[in-house]
This record gives C-alpha cells, sequence and structure tokens, in this order.
C-alpha cells in the first residue's frame, strides 16, 4: 500500500448511508448473539458491553489537555442504526428460532425481539462434509463446481443489496472451524488458485470461495475462526489488487484473551515460566465441531502459538526456553455455551523458587464474541472508507493467530496491540501518535 493512497480525516469517506454485515454461519450462536444484541442496543433495552468502537475512549494529545473523546465520537464510523444483517447458514432457521436453540440469551428478550429476529433468514450456504466432520449440513447451495459457487454467492450478495437497499457491506466469517488445511501449492499465488478454482481443487475450502466472493465484489473481509481463509497468498494478492482490506484471524475471546493478558505480564516482572496446562469445557455448535480431530488441530495451532511469540524464547532462554504448553478442548453437551476454561500456570522466580497461578474462567463465549464481531464490522468498513487494503494488522488485538505481512512476526500482547489500533486512529485523523514516554512533563 502506497502512503499517498492513505486517506486522512478530511479525506476518508463519508460512514453515511445502510452497512450490510454479511455473515457466514448467520443462524449460530456468535451471529444470533450480536445480531439480537445489536438491537436490544438499538432499542435501548441494554448497553453494548465489550465494544471498544461503542463504550471506548482514546486519548488525544497531553494528558493535561484532558480531551478523551470516545472512539465513535472521534472516527467516522457508521451507526448502528444503519446495520443490515444477512448471510448464510447450513441450517434454515429464521434468527428467532436460531436464538432460541442456541439458549445463549434470555427467552424474555428473544420474545420481545421475534419481529425483527424472525425477519431475518439465512441463504443456503456452501458447504463441504470434509471440513466440518461432525456437521450435517441441511440447507446447502446445489451448485458442485466453485466458480459456480462463487457466482451463486455474488448473487445472494446482490440480492441482499437490493432487498435491504444497502449501500456497502462486509463480510465477517462467524461459520465453524473447518478441518486443519496447511499451505499448498494452490495457496501460493492468484494463479494457482484461480487455476484450482477452474478444476475444483480439494484443497480450497468454502471459507475461501466466500472470501474470493467477497474481495472480487470489492468488500471487506474478516476471518473469525482460525481457518486458513484469507490467510494465504494468493488472497492477499486478491485483496491488494481489489483494494481491499482484510483481517483475521480467530476471535479472541475466551482463555487466550486472559493469555495475552497474563503472559505480558509474566514477561514484564522477568518470571519464568515451566509449563502452562489450558483446557476447556463447552457444549455449544462449536464444541461440537471441536470434538473432531481434524477440527480442533485448526484451532490448537491457533490457540498454541500466543505464549512462544509473547515470551520470545529464543531472546529469553533462561525462563521460556523448554515452556511445555498443553492445550485442550472438550465437547460437554449439558454446558452449553456458557464455556468454561481451566488455566494451571507453573512458573518460577528469584532464585528459582517455584509458584503457581490458577485461573478458573467461567465465560460465555458468544457473549464474548459478539462484541468482538460489532467491532470488527464497523472498523473494517472505516478502514476501506479510509483507503486501507490488504492486511488490516493493526487490528490485530481481536484475533488469537493476527495476519501480518511476510517477513514480520504477529504481536500478541494485548497492551501493544491496543497501543497499535488507537495510534493507527490517531494517525489516520491527524492526531499525534502517543508514546507514553512522559519526559516532557518533567524536563525543562
Amino acid at each position: 500500500m502506497k502512503e499517498k493512497e492513505i486517506r486522512k480525516k478530511d479525506d476518508i469517506l463519508s460512514a453515511k448511508g445502510r452497512l450490510g454485515v454479511l455473515l457466514p454461519g448467520l443462524a449460530g450462536a456468535v451471529s444470533t448473539t450480536f445480531i439480537a444484541g445489536v438491537e436490544a442496543v438499538r432499542r435501548g433495552m441494554a448497553l453494548p458491553i465489550g465494544s471498544l468502537t461503542q463504550m471506548g475512549t482514546i486519548r488525544l494529545g497531553k494528558r493535561t489537555e484532558g480531551r478523551v473523546p470516545k472512539i465513535k465520537d472521534f472516527i467516522p464510523l457508521a451507526s448502528l442504526e444503519d446495520l443490515v444483517f444477512g448471510g448464510w447458514d447450513i441450517f434454515p432457521d429464521n434468527l428467532y428460532d436460531a436464538c432460541l436453540k442456541a439458549q445463549v440469551l434470555e427467552k424474555n428478550l428473544v420474545e420481545t425481539l421475534k419481529d425483527f429476529l424472525g425477519s431475518i433468514k439465512p441463504y443456503p450456504a456452501v458447504f463441504r462434509q470434509e471440513f466440518v466432520h461432525n456437521l450435517q449440513g441441511e440447507y446447502v447451495k446445489k451448485e458442485t463446481n466453485y466458480l459456480d459457487l462463487i457466482e451463486a454467492l455474488k448473487a445472494d450478495i446482490e440480492d441482499f443489496k437490493k432487498k435491504n437497499n444497502v449501500d456497502r457491506c462486509v463480510m465477517v466469517w462467524c461459520g465453524s472451524t473447518e478441518a486443519y488445511l496447511p499451505l499448498k501449492d494452490v495457496h501460493k499465488s492468484l494463479a494457482n488458485f484461480e487455476e484450482g478454482l477452474k478444476r475444483n481443487d480439494p484443497d480450497i475450502a468454502p471459507s475461501m470461495l466466500y472470501a474470493y466472493a467477497a474481495i472480487t465484489s470489492g468488500i471487506p473481509f474478516v476471518n473469525g475462526a482460525p481457518n486458513l481463509t484469507v490467510d494465504i497468498p494468493a488472497l492477499i494478492e486478491l485483496a491488494e489488487k481489489h483494494k481491499v482490506p482484510i483481517a483475521g484471524k480467530d476471535f479472541k475471546t475466551g482463555q487466550t484473551l486472559l493469555k495475552t493478558i497474563i503472559a505480558p505480564g509474566i514477561k514484564a516482572r522477568m518470571l519464568g515460566l515451566k509449563g502452562w496446562f489450558s483446557t476447556n469445557i463447552l457444549g455449544n455448535r462449536d464444541g461440537l465441531v471441536l470434538d473432531d480431530a481434524a477440527s480442533f488441530k485448526t484451532k490448537e495451532i491457533s490457540k498454541r502459538s500466543v505464549l512462544d511469540y509473547i515470551l520470545q524464547p529464543d531472546v529469553y532462554p533462561e525462563l521460556y526456553k523448554d515452556v511445555y504448553h498443553k492445550v485442550r478442548i472438550n465437547y460437554y453437551p449439558p454446558r452449553g455455551d456458557n464455556k468454561e476454561a481451566w488455566d494451571n500456570i507453573d512458573i518460577f522466580g528469584w532464585l528459582g523458587y517455584k509458584m503457581q497461578i490458577k485461573v478458573n474462567f467461567l465465560c460465555r463465549d458468544s457473549i464474548l464474541a459478539a462484541p468482538v464481531v460489532l467491532d470488527l464490522a464497523l472498523f473494517i468498513d472505516f478502514a476501506q472508507r479510509a483507503g486501507l487494503y490488504g492486511i488490516q494488522e493493526w487490528l490485530s488485538f481481536y484475533f488469537k493467530s493476527p495476519m501480518v505481512k511476510e517477513g514480520l512476526y504477529p504481536e500478541h500482547d494485548l497492551f501493544i496491540q491496543l497501543m497499535k489500533l488507537k495510534n493507527t486512529l490517531r494517525f489516520l485523523m491527524k492526531e499525534d501518535e502517543i508514546t507514553h514516554t512522559g519526559l516532557d512533563y518533567y524536563v525543562e
């Protein structure tokens, strides 16, 4: 991306008009919780807790200036009132029925929103059983050729835009974790990928077809699962060609969110780490999908990479060289969407004396993910209107496995990620970036 192509402040395109938020996995727990939540906020029934775009602030200038606006008042974001929702699912349920099945939200809230939720129905999904072993696709597209499937997705997008009088769209993958897929030759260049589309290459996953359809339609794409999807040279090249922003991957919500908070603290104080054992139980559709070894491997790689990058064992071998890091996810239907995570952390301190940290996080998976979907939809739309395209590393704050330019390592420290995000906003709005040095307050 060229510096002159980045718009700043007065050049950033207006957020006026209706923004379509397209979600593969529309009838899933995350999507339904997100959409019902936005509507509840719009009706004044709840606060958008957990959303940085809606409740977060940003400091501008020196601390003595007292300028701390809300982010939504600082940058031109789409209004919640202008959001329109659509997408695809392998089940035909409207969102009212899907909400009742997900059992995330209290029934009285769902009933209050029944007319709104019942009016939203998914388009049939692109589905291949070999990528999601533990689900049976009931509501899938009849086309079998990849190019035909892409055209069918594009037709859905145009139908959605026309029916809802939408000015622009973003797409956020909220579908299930796909089976593990290593980088193959078909992924390594756009030319290889497009040849692979013509021959229905088995290493092109359904999520990649959605991404291709979105990017070639000029629609920003966000990947909320640990699948490769847009994190391949071919689709990065496609996004740069069409000047479309992309981001991913894997929403950072529960256990990994805590890791990116705790691990930087351990490292900051130069405490040693011997082992970190993590286990989870959950019973929603995500848990069922991850009960399959192929899908779990995709998730495991995403969750395990966090500590290596934060702790830098090559830089601090005495403290972190031989850390034993174990991650487990167990499907337990009685728990539903209320995931429980346990972490046992074996650390050592002065003179090598051993200590332990134990964390028991009883969280609600979709409740944590919903505001992440909202923020990413609004920020990726803002990125496009600001002239940003390709990988949006400044959105790493939201991901377990942040995408970065080839040759760079991802930054996982939550606090560094937040600084990067806010400094990007300051830069685009022609405000001074903040380093937190603070010496100018004391040195004359």
